[in-house]
């Protein structure tokens, strides 16, 4: 059977949505996105669809050296590279494809957050935040399991997903440079 990777992103900003989140969590990192590739620069989430505007939120395509992480320099992360099956991998492909075709119906699900904090399932339709996306999407393939619902899920919750590997944890504006110094991939 073939095997491809995907990566699961845990960061956490300086933004004030995640000091915010931060004050509600036992988790260091606030915020998951998922990705395709060690380069980083195309990773699908939930958040802020302008670095600036801390109001405009919905699904967004991020850079894990641009953007709010740019703007964020000091942000910290957490690696994980997921093995997957070849079905599994192209089966996210797809509903990635569909999210962007459709970018401009959704929101961030800010009500959402509110539903976690009160174990209270908020669910929208066309309204995510990070970990609710992400989480949904795994469970889909059979990548993740919980008996939460997505809606439900913080990002701390996906860390017990099945066949990952820790590639890195530590600041983000170190990633590239220890990358090419120890080949980790």
């Amino acid at each position: 059977m073939d095997y491809r990777y995907i990566y699961i992103v845990f960061s956490k900003t300086g933004t004030w949505l995640s000091r915010a989140i931060k004050v509600f969590s036992d988790s260091k990192y606030v915020h998951a996105s998922i990705s395709f590739d060690l380069s980083f620069k195309a990773m699908y989430s939930f958040g802020r669809t302008n670095p600036d505007n801390p109001f405009s939120g919905g699904f967004v395509e991020e850079n894990l050296f641009g953007g709010v992480y740019k703007k964020y320099s000091s942000s910290e992360c957490l690696i994980y590279k997921v093995r997957v099956t070849e079905e599994q991998y192209k089966f996210l492909l797809k509903e990635i494809e569909e999210f962007i075709k459709e970018k401009q119906k959704y929101r961030y699900n800010f009500l959402g957050l509110f539903g976690v904090l009160v174990n209270k399932p908020v669910k929208r339709k066309y309204y995510y935040f990070c970990s609710q996306f992400v989480s949904e999407l795994l469970m889909k393939c059979d990548i993740y399991d919980s008996s939460k619902m997505p809606e439900l899920i913080r990002p701390n919750e996906l860390f017990s997903i099945s066949n990952k590997e820790i590639i890195y944890e530590g600041l983000i504006n170190e990633y590239d440079i220890l990358r090419e110094i120890y080949s980790f991939n």
